[in-house]
């Protein structure tokens, strides 16, 4: 299912004709997403790394709401940061010309800039680190961190020489997350005025009308999402821990000393107030002053949610059954998690060659529902991944020896999976359609190409709004979009505090 839309960008690559648009214009893309990518993967590194082991490790005022507000960030849309930061921080803007006229002083940056939206992906982004390293620190043996105290280490050498080296594959997966999203990012890139490739691939589509352009720009990506899928299963191979296996104990939170907790909590409250507090609050100051049109928000809420359930469900279904096919489709699995750093654009671009042919051998089918297949079939193969690892990671759950049962009292392998292995992953299955309902809620590019016509939803609204400079109606679909997505976020931010053994 993955396979179908990555082949048919290869096939659109090379054949049809182009538009007028220079090799050298793909190069430049191209150079413009590796340097904001690697920018984004070094921020979020950095930040994830530091403000999940303080969470875990530490003691200071505001841990607790810390612990489970940092993943906050992750409901609002990348789009939805830009489009506040864009406005707040404008050389045009209101503040920044009362900064001048007032204080005779301008900020020392442009937002508009590569450096400005590495700022914005950063914030967006980097709860996909701190969520894994979290998770991995939760888990993390006791026993290494005391063996490493015993010979010497202090706490910071400790950190840095056992939990960092115990944390790299949950780190390789974090970032490789975060510079995935980077890649498929379109709202705020080209609301920033930067042009990567998923810039170039929606206009060459959109602009020129080139579906072959458009695939061309998508063939980069394709191979990037291949290089960062070799790179996180890399990373993991051959990294079985001991600690794993060891009996569980109480983790040792160490209080800090006072000027510490307070650079700790002044840390922490940074990394909410620029990722989620400062451009919503900023959203809906500024939306206050024009009277939200209720009636098309309420349609595309509706159209936004209804594709999220729908794709959650379909996604889970699907990585359901390849989960438990793992083991007799290894291939599967890697091809579909290929699909989950490939980015919407390319996605949909890859669709709308089997897409003419359906439409050939249909002629009386609906385009709604064509339209409405193909946004599915869209976001299932490109979140297929996203929800097979915690269905994986539930299925684990079962023992050999709970399958060995059911089957020695005449159970198919179908009656199994029914009676013991789903009902053992409940948890995790809810977790997977959390995790695709809240994408496919932020999700633009593929969303933008694929719908069918007059059929919008709050990404899309708040897309055709900025375009049009009208920001301030732009933040009540972009503040709708958080609030929906919000609950989701902290319901798996408490799945994963209770992750260690014992803390139920």
């Amino acid at each position: 299912m993955a396979a179908l839309p990555l082949l048919g960008v290869i096939w659109a690559a090379f054949s049809g004709e182009t538009a007028d648009i220079a090799g050298r214009d793909v190069l430049r893309y191209a150079a413009t997403s590796a340097w904001l990518a690697l920018l984004v993967g070094a921020i979020t590194a950095l930040l994830g790394s530091i403000a999940a082991w303080l969470v875990v490790m530490h003691r200071f005022p505001g841990r607790d709401i810390f612990a489970w507000a940092l993943a906050l960030p992750l409901a609002a849309p990348a789009f939805a940061l830009a489009y506040a930061y864009g406005d707040l921080f404008d050389v045009a803007g209101e503040l920044r010309m009362w900064m001048r006229a007032a204080l005779g002083f301008d900020m020392p940056f442009e937002m508009r800039t590569i450096s400005g939206a590495a700022f914005v992906l950063s914030c967006a982004f980097y709860p996909y680190v701190y969520l894994a390293m979290r998770a991995a620190f939760l888990n993390q043996s006791v026993t290494a961190l005391e063996a490493a105290r015993t010979l010497g280490c202090t706490q910071r050498s400790a950190f840095l020489r056992a939990a960092m080296p115990l944390a790299r594959p949950a780190l390789a997966a974090g970032v490789a997350l975060a510079v995935m999203e980077t890649l498929a990012d379109y709202g705020a890139v080209q609301f920033l005025a930067v042009q990567t490739l998923t810039t170039g691939v929606v206009r060459a589509w959109s602009v020129y009308g080139s579906t072959a352009s458009a695939a061309q720009f998508a063939l980069p990506l394709l191979g990037a999402a291949a290089l960062l899928l070799w790179i996180e299963r890399a990373g993991r191979r051959g990294r079985g821990y001991e600690s794993a296996n060891s009996k569980w104990r109480p983790l040792p939170v160490t209080p800090l000393p006072p000027a510490k907790a307070v650079l700790a909590s002044l840390f922490c409250f940074a990394l909410l107030f620029f990722g989620l507090l400062l451009p919503c609050g900023w959203l809906l100051w500024s939306s206050l002053d024009v009277a939200p049109q209720w009636p098309r928000l309420i349609d595309a809420a509706t159209h936004s949610v209804t594709l999220g359930v729908a794709g959650a469900v379909v996604t889970v279904t699907l990585a359901t059954a390849l989960a438990l096919g793992a083991a007799r489709l290894p291939l599967a699995a890697r091809v579909a998690s290929l699909g989950y750093a490939t980015p919407g654009a390319v996605m949909a671009i890859g669709l709308l060659a089997p897409a003419a042919v359906i439409w050939r051998l249909t002629p009386g089918t609906s385009g709604f529902a064509v339209g409405i297949g193909l946004l599915i079939y869209a976001y299932s193969a490109r979140l297929m991944a996203a929800a097979l690892e915690p269905i994986d990671a539930g299925l684990s759950k079962v023992t050999a020896r709970m399958a060995w049962a059911s089957r020695t009292l005449g159970k198919g392998p179908a009656a199994t999976a029914w009676k013991v292995q789903l009902p053992v992953a409940r948890g995790a299955l809810l977790t997977a359609g959390l995790v695709v309902f809240i994408d496919v809620l932020k999700e633009l590019p593929a969303t933008l190409i694929l719908r069918p016509f007059n059929f919008d939803t709050l990404a899309v609204i708040a897309s055709n709004y900025a375009l049009d400079e009208r920001l301030p109606q732009a933040g009540w679909p972009s503040l709708i979009i958080v609030g929906l997505a919000l609950p989701a976020v902290i319901w798996l931010t408490r799945k994963i505090a209770m992750s260690r053994p014992g803390a139920a």
